[in-house]
């Protein structure tokens, strides 16, 4: 049979055999009184979120919400956030190398070359995301993460501007002492480190993790190193509570950059010759520190301020040119919460301002110089009716201003500062949830959202202010339905979408070192996404447990008016966005202290380029990892584990670089080489 009509009928058979292979587990005997369930990613009922700056039950949310917790944080290595984000269906995250990554989300983002700048991030409701767009949640170490919760799609009237949506990490608060030592060691010489741990009082609490990463890489100029600090405070109060998070990181990458299609396919472990050269690099530095003021005015109003303030340090070594960027930020997040049997509401304020510098230099000698100043003011409501108890409607609304300033700062090519000030962007949003029971829930949702150009974007080639640059704007449909069956053994959320966007933003490479951004038409995008997790069988001897997460999304991302250089590409598919993943997760627990994990990956075709003449094939990926515990009596606990990744040695690209040129008589580079079969291992200590 065909790969791609396997892909298509692979989750029809697992969602029947789900039902069937339940019932068959179910003769044996009930599991063992006190025996837990394992961590999900999706709990239908029990988990509490934050989304829509309301905590509620994620059975009861209006529209689509992925919730990662516990060990599905980190179901392999713990070495890369792709790991996890990549399970929820509609998320696709590429990793060129640590640092180098994408985030695409239904499809959004694809086309920026060496980032992610269509989704909004925050830890701990404190914003990741700088004003220019760009997010970087893969500098949080999952070790120093609780939950995490993924709204897919435009959501502007919930989170600001970001059209593929948002990315909320929490880390944990925990009510008991604790503390825990890992250590893990893998191939390429790769170390990962880190302790965290908790202590509380009766009226404070902390956490905190530290955390090292350090590996040689795969390909030549490869070398990483990465070290995190996250840490949180909490003063409680009867009537008020305040909370602290700081988050520091730096990092040293060096940049094997992408290959053209010879190189990858004879010799992946190569890095570009042009960037082995120079022995090209990247080196970060990051500062986040935010307080928090939760103050319960009535039995029914509470507020909510946070004051944040942000530091980046920056620094690239290219072959064409160096590149050195500082930004500086400030900001302010208020919100009022009134809560009814009936009703409750939330009026909020965000507002931020941002100094981002940046300069080019080659050979010591300084090319351009320029300071952006950006400011940014949104006002924010949302409404939930409950009519009756079934039924939840939701109405939400953000208003938004941006101004941006930017200073030139280089006198050696004349003067071209200049300014722009977006007209307000409103951006409403309608969600509706119905719960016809305990197990079954039926949601559907309009909204609203945009993105901002990136500096690069609003500046045309020469370096003056893109008079003309406009957001890039959406409106989302999107209907699904939310099931737990046969005796809850049985988990299921499957929603499909549409998504219209005009305005379309398009990043031009116009040399080597040069990029501006154009307003370059209308998208349309269709998708179905699937969710199920299943509890196959559950014996309180052995075979044990076994349950199993299958994750499968279909997309259809299509031009419907796009002209780029006098070509027009009406009709033709969205470059860089796979029709068809899928992931299938499989955990056997044959003993009670014994865990072994699968995870099977399938990613789809996809084309390279607007013009649709180069495709990029399909493959497959598989995943196994072996973890024990071992009680150590009032010592704690010692957990092991060790692990394949890519146990069938499959060639394959990790990441894509779409439409990419191709500079003298070099071919296009296109294809980051992902990694070939390699091991890790590593030891838990929680005491």
């Amino acid at each position: 049979m065909p790969v791609k009509s396997l892909t298509i009928i692979l989750p029809l058979i697992l969602l029947l055999l789900s039902g069937q292979i339940h019932v068959s587990g179910q003769t044996g005997e009930p599991p063992a009184n006190g025996q837990q369930s394992p961590d999900s990613a999706i709990l239908l009922e029990k988990i509490t979120i934050e989304g829509f700056r309301l905590s509620s039950h994620l059975r009861l949310f209006p529209g689509n919400m992925a919730v990662v917790s516990g060990r599905e944080l980190s179901p392999a290595d713990g070495t890369s956030l792709a790991t996890t984000l990549n399970t929820i269906p509609g998320v696709i995250m590429q990793s060129g190398t640590y640092a180098t990554n994408r985030i695409v989300i239904r499809g959004m983002g694809s086309r920026t070359p060496y980032n992610t700048n269509r989704i909004k991030a925050y830890l701990n409701d404190i914003p990741l995301t700088a004003s220019d767009g760009i997010s970087t949640p893969e500098d949080i170490d999952a070790s120093g993460l609780a939950r995490m919760e993924v709204i897919r799609g435009p959501a502007s009237a919930l989170y600001g501007s970001g059209l593929g949506g948002s990315i909320n990490l929490f880390t944990p608060d925990k009510l008991r002492q604790e503390g825990i030592l890992n250590a893990g060691y893998g191939s390429f010489n790769t170390l990962r480190t880190g302790f965290s741990g908790t202590l509380n009082t009766e009226k404070s609490g902390w956490w905190g993790s530290l955390s090292h990463l350090n590996s040689d890489g795969y390909r030549d100029n490869n070398e990483f190193n990465r070290t995190t600090l996250i840490t949180t405070g909490k003063w409680r109060q009867p009537k008020w509570t305040l909370k602290s998070t700081l988050f520091l990181t730096r990092s040293d990458g060096e940049i094997p950059s992408s290959l053209g299609k010879t190189q990858f396919e004879n010799e992946p472990r190569a890095a570009a010759p042009n960037w082995a050269e120079i022995k090209g690099y990247k080196r970060i530095r990051k500062a986040l520190a935010g307080v928090t003021l939760f103050n319960s005015l009535s039995p029914t109003l509470s507020s909510q301020l946070t004051l944040y303030g942000k530091w980046s340090d920056n620094y690239e070594k290219r072959p064409f040119n160096n590149l050195g960027d500082r930004t500086l930020s400030a900001g302010l997040r208020g919100k009022l919460s009134h809560t009814r049997k009936l009703t409750d509401w939330v009026l909020g304020i965000d507002w931020s301002v941002e100094q981002y510098k940046w300069k080019l230099d080659k050979d010591n000698d300084l090319l351009n110089e320029n300071r952006e100043n950006r400011s940014h003011l949104s006002l924010f409501a949302v409404v939930n009716y409950r009519p009756v108890q079934k039924l939840n409607v939701s109405l939400a609304g953000n208003l938004i201003g941006i101004r941006y300033r930017l200073t030139d700062l280089f006198a050696g090519d004349g003067d071209r500062s200049g300014s722009r000030n977006f007209p307000l962007i409103a951006s409403p949003r309608l969600g509706i949830n119905y719960a016809a029971g305990d197990r079954l829930a039926f949601f559907a949702s309009a909204g609203h959202g945009f993105s901002m150009p990136s500096p690069e974007e609003t500046l045309l080639p020469e370096g003056n202010v893109n008079p003309d640059i406009q957001p890039e704007q959406g409106m989302q449909y999107e209907a699904g339905t939310r099931m737990r069956l046969f005796e809850e053994a049985l988990e299921a959320e499957i929603s499909v979408y549409r998504i219209d966007l005009r305005n379309l933003l398009v990043t031009k490479r116009i040399t080597e070192d040069i990029f501006t951004g154009i307003n370059a038409g209308k998208t349309i995008h269709h998708g179905m996404e699937l969710l199920l997790r299943n509890r196959i069988f559950d014996f309180r001897n052995f075979p044990g447990k076994l349950t199993s997460a299958l994750s499968y999304a279909f997309s259809r991302n299509r031009f419907i008016d796009f002209t780029d250089d006098g070509n027009t590409y009406d009709g033709n598919k969205l470059p860089g966005i796979p029709e068809q993943n899928a992931q299938l997760q499989l955990l056997w627990n044959p003993a009670a202290d014994l865990a072994i994990h699968a995870r099977l990956q399938y990613t789809g075709s996809q084309f390279l380029n607007d013009a649709n003449t180069l495709n990029y094939g399909s493959y497959f990926l598989l995943h196994l990892k072996l973890q024990s515990a071992f009680p150590l009596k009032k010592a704690g606990n010692l957990n092991i584990y060790a692990g394949i990744q890519n146990l069938t040695g499959t060639h394959y690209a990790s990441m894509l670089l779409v439409n990419a040129p191709a500079f003298g008589s070099g071919e296009p580079r296109y294809y980051y080489p992902g990694l070939p079969r390699h091991f890790y291992a590593g030891v838990e200590f929680r005491f």
